[in-house]
């Protein structure tokens, strides 16, 4: 264990899963744990069983972000008992979804259009260093991720230069509309889940998909239930294999009523699934 570590009780949990998942970008290793941004906190985690050794200070934060107090046991129970649930419930267990600054989620999910993880995360890290907040951990420097405002003064080519491509025009468009106050976050997070998705989707580059990321990593309503290119491979393969045309409304019809009030946990259950044992099946 590193010096300067203060611990925290974390039974039923898994750091490695939660943090390389797909729903987080920017964390890396670091000696034996991670280390990483809450905000503009440098975090630093490192797990040993049912044990987990923070950055002295920064218990709480940690402990909230990683939704330490999430019923886990509650929210597997909550599954149907179909053999791909099952399956990816056993082989996920103590992940949980993190609790994501809204802004750094909504524009981290604008930005994964079409990029695999190991894209996302590259992006995130350039972002982060050229246009975020330096911060230090023990020597170590690394970036908070850069605020909506930050982002709202630049122009779309030198956020191209970051390699965004056509996601530049879109993050520059959604931050500036933050900045403006033409949707605030903060009333986002007062609304109901379509209300929310709803007032979401008028930021660019925010379809149903990335609003739906965004109210599950960003704002912690855990029934919302993206589809993205994997989850969809599963739900066509694991439960309408016979059913050649399935329509995307019919699948998104499907997942909201099927897999119930932990809907988000079910699909990146499946997600982190999906992308460890299919191999050679897809990228992502």
């Amino acid at each position: 264990m590193s010096a300067g570590l203060a611990e925290i009780g974390a039974e039923d949990f898994d750091l490695e899963a939660t943090l390389s998942c797909g729903q987080v970008f920017h964390w890396v290793r670091e000696g034996a744990g991670w280390l990483g941004a809450v905000g503009d906190a440098p975090v630093y985690l490192e797990q040993s069983g049912g044990r987990l050794f923070v950055s002295a200070g920064a218990e709480e934060t940690a402990a909230r972000y990683l939704a330490l107090d999430h019923p886990l046991a509650e929210i597997r129970a909550s599954f149907p008992a179909d053999p791909a649930m099952t399956a990816a419930a056993e082989f996920c267990r103590g992940l949980r979804i993190v609790r994501q600054p809204a802004w750094e989620c909504v524009a981290t999910f604008i930005t994964s259009a079409m990029k695999q993880v190991p894209h996302i995360a590259q992006i995130s890290h350039t972002l982060r260093r050229r246009f975020g907040a330096r911060l230090e951990w023990a020597g170590r420097e690394l970036f908070a991720y850069p605020t909506a405002t930050a982002l709202a003064r630049l122009s779309e080519a030198e956020l191209r230069e970051c390699a965004l491509g056509f996601r530049a025009k879109n993050l520059r468009g959604a931050a500036r509309m933050i900045a403006e106050g033409a949707v605030d976050l903060a009333q986002v997070a007062t609304l109901d889940d379509a209300a929310a998705r709803a007032e979401l989707c008028r930021l660019p580059g925010v379809g149903e998909k990335v609003a739906n990321c965004a109210l599950l990593f960003g704002f912690e309503r855990v029934r919302a239930f993206p589809i993205d290119v994997w989850i969809e491979r599963v739900l066509r393969e694991r439960y309408f294999k016979r059913k050649r045309k399935v329509t995307s409304p019919r699948l998104r019809a499907f997942a909201a009523e099927y897999f119930g009030p932990y809907g988000g946990y079910a699909q990146q259950y499946l997600f982190h699934h999906a992308r460890m044992t299919w191999r050679g099946r897809g990228k992502g």
